[in-house]
C-alpha cells in the first residue's frame, strides 16, 4: 500500500489534518467528498496503526452508556450511520469492513447485576430504544457458550461490531482514490498561529501552509505545541487485549459481562478485553493484564479455557479530562479545529465525527446539540 513519505514540492493545503487514525482518515474522506480539493493528512507512523488498530470494533452505545445524555445521543447517531458508511466504503474501495449486525448481549451474574440490567432495560425501553430482556434459559439458548451462572441478560439488536482493521484499510484506500495527500512517518512539532489565526504547521523538514488545521492526533494531541493555548490535555489510557482461535465459532453476538467483553469475528477469532490502565505511553502487554482478561473471559464463557490464545496487544486510548470527545472549532484561534479525546469510542464515533467536522469546516455549521463536546469548554482553548 503506497504512502507519501514527505510533503510534496508545493507545501500548501486547504486543510491539514494532524493524525491518521480512524478519526483523521474519516474526516479527510468526508472533506474530500464535500469537494475540498487540497487535503493533507499527516501521521507520525502508519495510518491507523495505534488505537484504531488495537480496538475491538464494538459499536454498542446502549451497552456502554447508563443514561440518556448528549454523549448517548451522539454515540447512537454515529452507530446508526454505520450501515451506509460501511456500504459506501465497500463501493468506493472494494474492501468489506465486515459490519456485523447480529447484536450485543449483556449478562448479569448476581442480583446486583440483575437490578442494574433491569434499570437499563426500563429506561431504554421507555425512551423507545430496541432492547430485549432475556431469562437465563433464553440467554443460553441464544448463546450456548455462556456460563451456567448467568441469571439474566439484555439483548441490544442494534448494537453491533465492525472489523476495525479492515475499516482502516478501506479508509486509507478511499482517501488515496480521492486524492488526499497522506504524509506518514513525520510528526507535527507546532502550529503557526499569528493574530488569533492559524497559518499552518511546523514539520521537521519545513513549514506547511494551510488556513485550516484539524488536531486529530489522539493521545499525541497534547504534545503538539499550540501557541497561546496552554492546558489542553489528552491522557493516554492503556487497554490490553487477548485473541483466541475458535473453529467452529463459539458465539455470534458480542457478549458483555460485568468486567469485560468477548467479540466473535467472522474468521473464527474471539477478541477478549480489556483493561483500563493509566500508565502513560507504555503499550506493554503485561502478565497481570493477560490474567485479568483471561479471568473475565472465563467468567463469560468457560469454554474459553480450551481455546488457544493466538495473539495479544495493547493500545492507548485518548481521554480528555472529562471523558468526553473534543469536537469543533476553537473560539480563540480562527481556522483551528479539534477532533480528539474519543477515549474508548473512536471506532464508534468515526462516522459522526467525520460528518460534524466536514459540516463545520465547509459550511461553518456546528449544531447546538454538539455544544457539550466543544473544545471551548476548556477555558484555555
Amino acid at each position: 500500500m503506497p504512502f507519501h513519505k514527505s510533503i510534496n514540492s508545493n507545501p500548501t493545503a486547504d486543510v491539514i489534518i494532524i493524525g491518521g487514525g480512524v478519526i483523521g482518515l474519516t474526516i479527510a474522506r468526508a472533506l474530500a467528498l464535500r469537494g475540498v480539493r487540497e487535503v493533507t493528512l499527516i501521521e507520525r507512523g502508519r495510518p491507523g496503526a495505534e488505537a484504531s488498530w488495537a480496538a475491538a470494533g464494538i459499536l454498542a452505545p446502549q451497552v456502554e452508556v447508563d443514561r440518556q445524555d448528549d454523549f448517548f445521543q451522539l454515540a447512537c447517531a454515529s452507530r446508526d450511520l454505520y450501515p451506509e458508511f460501511a456500504a459506501s466504503l465497500k463501493e468506493e474501495t472494494g474492501v468489506d469492513a465486515e459490519l456485523d449486525t447480529t447484536g450485543t448481549v449483556c449478562l448479569g451474574f448476581t442480583p446486583e447485576d440483575e437490578a442494574e440490567l433491569r434499570h437499563r432495560y426500563e429506561w431504554q425501553q421507555g425512551e423507545g430504544f430496541d432492547v430485549e430482556w432475556l431469562t437465563d434459559d433464553q440467554a443460553r439458548r441464544l448463546e450456548p457458550c455462556i456460563s451456567d451462572r448467568v441469571l439474566c441478560a439484555l439483548r441490544f439488536p442494534r448494537d453491533c461490531q465492525i472489523e476495525n482493521r479492515r475499516l482502516i484499510s478501506a479508509l486509507v484506500r478511499a482517501n488515496e482514490e480521492l486524492g488526499v495527500q497522506l504524509v506518514t512517518g513525520l510528526s507535527v512539532k507546532a502550529l503557526r498561529i499569528e493574530n488569533g489565526k492559524v497559518y499552518g504547521v511546523e514539520m521537521p523538514d519545513g513549514f506547511v501552509d494551510a488556513p485550516i488545521v484539524v488536531v486529530a492526533a489522539g493521545v499525541w494531541s497534547s504534545l503538539i505545541n499550540i501557541p497561546g493555548l496552554p492546558g489542553f490535555e489528552i491522557e493516554p489510557v492503556r487497554g490490553q487485549m487477548l485473541c483466541f482461535e475458535t473453529h467452529p465459532r463459539i458465539a455470534r453476538h458480542v457478549i458483555y459481562g460485568p468486567r469485560g467483553y468477548l467479540v466473535p469475528r467472522q474468521d473464527g477469532r474471539v477478541l477478549a478485553g480489556s483493561t483500563v490502565e493509566h500508565v502513560g505511553f507504555d503499550k506493554s502487554v503485561t502478565n497481570e493484564g493477560r490474567d485479568a482478561i483471561r479471568s473475565m473471559a472465563l467468567e463469560i464463557a468457560p469454554r474459553i479455557a480450551a481455546l488457544p490464545m493466538i495473539d495479544s496487544w495493547a493500545g492507548l486510548r485518548p481521554r480528555a479530562k472529562d471523558g468526553l470527545p473534543v469536537l469543533g472549532s476553537s473560539a480563540a484561534v480562527a481556522g483551528l479545529f479539534f477532533a480528539t479525546g474519543h477515549y474508548r469510542n473512536g471506532i464508534l464515533l468515526a462516522p459522526i465525527t467525520g460528518k460534524v467536522l466536514a459540516d463545520a469546516i465547509v459550511d461553518g455549521i456546528m449544531p447546538a446539540r454538539f455544544a457539550a463536546f466543544s473544545p471551548n469548554r476548556f477555558a484555555s482553548i
